[in-house]
């Protein structure tokens, strides 16, 4: 039988909520940046170096922002869990890792691992936006949407790379 929707969250389920994938997504963040670096010594397209290093200047704003975000909200960041995005990172990096000997096949890991990324991340950042704007947070809702619109930056950014280096191979 259909029974019509009344979906009834309060306030206080709806922060839980905002904040449990708010740390996710900060896990996620935190792991490029310390993983980023080390890739980029190995990266052999130039197009994709650039790309690498403008990724990890966007992903330090990010993080930036949601620091803010956390001091907004008088909390701290807890990673409670180590799965989701961030175990999607880190197998990412193990499976970029299997083709250190092949260059091209590592750079086309990397963007195929780094764009799909960057997608999850768009999608978890307009939810989060949805969420603010119902809990009533302007502030917290420009911080989530500036994080998606980096994030849809380094989506199409990484997509424009990854179509060169495909011409080119």
């Amino acid at each position: 039988m259909y029974q019509e929707d009344n979906i009834s969250l309060n306030k206080s389920d709806l922060e839980e909520f905002f904040i449990h994938h708010l740390n996710k997504i900060y896990a996620a963040k935190t792991l490029l940046v310390s993983e980023l670096p080390e890739l980029f010594d190995s990266v052999y397209f130039s197009d994709l170096r650039e790309g690498i290093l403008d990724t990890i200047e966007e992903v330090k704003k990010q993080i930036s922002r949601m620091d803010e975000i956390y001091d907004i909200l008088d909390i701290s960041y807890i990673d409670a869990n180590p799965n989701g995005l961030k175990g999607l990172i880190e197998d990412s990096f193990q499976d970029i890792k299997q083709h250190s000997e092949n260059p091209e096949l590592r750079d086309m890991s990397i963007l195929f691992y780094l764009h799909n990324i960057e997608s999850i991340e768009m999608a978890s950042f307009q939810i989060l936006e949805m969420l603010a704007v119902k809990l009533r947070i302007n502030k917290i809702k420009q911080l989530i949407q500036d994080n998606y619109e980096d994030a849809k930056a380094s989506r199409t950014l990484l997509l424009l790379i990854n179509a060169k280096y495909i011409s080119t191979v």
